[in-house]
């Protein structure tokens, strides 16, 4: 439930703050008073776009505060939203929503005093407030909305019937896309594919290793210099100790002798033997690399064919370098995305049969669950036909009639699959087409709503809908802007009849002009303008009692302080009081 809203810098509201109670709660006041920045308040507290034309001059920034009391499994899903985004409840339980938007149209969104994305109020607002104005019965009027309506109160094994056609659906229009593309680009891409292979053969035939370029550059280098590297390794060997080293000048030798002479004295002095003991570690060091370069002298040996095999290996790689990559690794990774671009080329005759035939089993998937779309649409679109009918009958059209009318959709401009022998277009949401049709009185044709139902019928029709939504789940708070619109008379007390008795068990939100309706409340909040000064201004006011009833009167003829009027309204606050109570 929203339990407060304040509104400063939005329009012509500079500061306002409204209580908000469980049941019916009724906004009312003069045209052009501001009535619509409350809604258009709450659009923007819970995620709405914001419109830096709506901010006031001064302040230069518009902000929209609301206090939300959630409780029930509307309160876990909240919770969790919320707490993925870093904030949290207040203590009481309670949740601090913030929206702010400046008059340069820059905006920020706060959840419990921690910022976070405007989406995540989006979020917040799906899981508890619906929002229905003027603008929601022309979206009414449109055959998407129709369907998108009917699916809504078909239920949850409906939904999940919906998402996994929509997932097969996806499907199969990929494959279906990327069969036609392989076919129609056959020529180019088997054209590509040759070149591919080209390719790959010849890195075959040569089979690079990882590095190899490298390992035979240096390898080069070392047969080009391999006399110059033999007296230098010989010099360094004798001068180690090697095998025709000068014994008494050699590096072994004069560490043996170092070693030698110090243990002699550790006796004398404990220190002189730890350097004795590292002596022997450097002596162990030399003795090991005297044998490396032993070794290597071994290995050195001036191979003239050894080098040509090397020079003609090299420019073996280095044709595959000029062709494909700057070195042999760039070669051989080519050579892999050339093997997984040939996989995606692949336009062979299995290849396609075998797309053909995933695209044969997609297809048949599609129209097996299209075909139980349909039938789960037509066994909803009975229910909610009646009991839509049973609320008109409520709302003073009690010889009114809504028929739901689930169709095949034609085949124009669609993929089409066949479901009950008969070719239907297939799209995202499935193979039917839905129409809402009015029949507003026996004897009369059933007609579509947008071509036979006046401004007022649309409007009942609209609350009907939302009545029969509300029974069935759904946000707990509920907001209607001027849904009346286009009523009068005994039609209008039976929407304020139909909004009390829906407030049982929703909190409601209603912006109206109609006494009529604003009778049945159980909170009245009058938007009032200020004229005084250079810039006008509103506010809100709560009223009761005497001032409800100048307010009605207000409403009922313009003269709030008719003798008259006030005994008009007191007699319909009587009426609606006694039937809610009934």
């Amino acid at each position: 439930m929203l339990e407060e809203l304040r509104i400063s810098g939005l329009g012509v509201i500079s500061d306002a703050t409204l209580p908000l109670g469980t049941g019916f709660t009724v906004i009312t006041g003069e045209t052009g008073a501001g009535k619509t920045m409350v809604v258009a308040g709450l659009g923007l507290l819970f995620g709405g776009r914001s419109d830096a034309g709506r901010v006031r001059a001064d302040p230069g920034r518009a902000v929209v505060e609301g206090r939300l009391r959630l409780s029930g499994a509307v309160a876990g899903a909240v919770a969790e939203r919320v707490a993925e985004a870093g904030a949290e409840a207040d203590d009481d339980g309670s949740l601090l929503l913030t929206r702010i938007v400046t008059a340069e149209g820059r905006s920020r969104a706060h959840v419990g005093g921690r910022t976070v994305p405007a989406q995540v109020l989006a979020d917040v607002g799906e899981q508890v407030l619906a929002v229905h104005g003027q603008s929601d019965q022309l979206r009414l009027l449109r055959p998407a909305e129709q369907r998108a309506a009917l699916d809504r109160y078909a239920g949850a094994d409906h939904d999940k019937l919906l998402a996994g056609y929509l997932q097969t659906y996806t499907a199969w229009v990929k494959i279906t896309g990327e069969l036609a593309e392989r076919r129609r680009t056959a020529r180019e891409r088997n054209q590509e594919a040759d070149l591919l292979r080209l390719g790959l053969d010849e890195i075959t035939r040569v089979d690079p290793q990882p590095g190899e370029d490298e390992a035979l550059r240096e390898e080069a280098q070392r047969l080009e210099h391999v006399e110059g590297l033999r007296t230098a390794v010989q010099t360094a060997y004798l001068a180690m100790g090697g095998n025709d080293s000068d014994e008494a000048s050699d590096a072994g030798s004069l560490l043996s002798t170092a070693r030698r002479t110090l243990e002699g004295q550790a006796g004398v002095d404990r220190l002189l033997g730890d350097y004795a003991a590292r002596l022997d570690e450097v002596s162990t060091l030399v003795a090991d690399l005297t044998s490396d370069l032993g070794a290597y002298l071994e290995a050195l040996d001036a191979d003239p064919d050894r080098l040509a095999a090397v020079y003609e290996r090299r420019a073996v790689l280095r044709g595959l370098t000029r062709k494909y990559a700057e070195d042999i690794d760039g070669v051989i990774a080519w050579a892999q995305r050339a093997r997984e671009r040939l996989g995606l080329l692949d336009t062979s005759d299995e290849q396609l049969e075998e797309m053909d035939a995933e695209r044969a089993k997609l297809g048949a998937e599609v129209a097996d669950l299209a075909g139980q779309l349909s039938a789960s649409r037509k066994a909803a679109a009975v229910s909610f036909a009646d009991q839509v009918t049973t609320e008109l009958a409520g709302l003073a059209m009690p010889h009114a009639r809504v028929d739901v009318v689930v169709a095949p959709r034609p085949t124009a401009g669609l993929p089409t699959v066949t479901v009950d022998g008969v070719e239907v277009g297939a799209g995202p949401d499935g193979a039917d087409e839905v129409e809402l049709r009015l029949r507003p009185h026996p004897g009369a044709p059933a007609s579509a709503l947008q071509k036979g139902a006046s401004g007022g019928e649309l409007s009942r029709v609209m609350l009907a809908i939302e009545v029969v939504f509300a029974g069935s789940g759904g946000p707990s708070t509920l907001v209607f802007d001027e849904v009346d619109s286009g009523v009068g008379g005994t039609a209008a007390v039976e929407i304020g009849r139909r909004l009390a008795r829906l407030a049982r068990t929703h909190q409601v939100l209603v912006v109206t002009h109609l006494p009529q309706v604003a009778a049945f409340a159980d909170h009245h909040l009058v938007v009032a303008k200020d004229t005084s000064g250079a810039v006008t201004t509103s506010g809100v006011l709560v009223v009761r009692d005497t001032d409800r009833a100048r307010e009605l009167a207000r409403m009922l003829a313009g003269l709030p302080d008719s003798d008259l009027g006030i005994a008009h309204a007191e007699e319909l606050l009587a009426v609606a009081s006694r039937d809610k109570r009934a």
